[in-house]
């Protein structure tokens, strides 16, 4: 048997979700929303 058998690594998923919606949106809104830059693993869905 392993020695460290007992110390496997652990991994966790954690999901956030956030909805914004914007009422009567300029396009310098709009633009700025399509241009953003976001890090890995974050996603953003933009819908009009």
């Amino acid at each position: 048997p392993h020695v460290y058998k007992k110390g496997r690594e652990q991994y966790e998923m954690r999901v956030h979700k956030r909805l914004i919606d914007i009422t009567d949106p300029t396009p310098k809104t709009v633009d700025s929303l399509m241009n953003l830059s976001l890090p890995a693993g974050c996603d953003a869905e933009i819908k009009m």
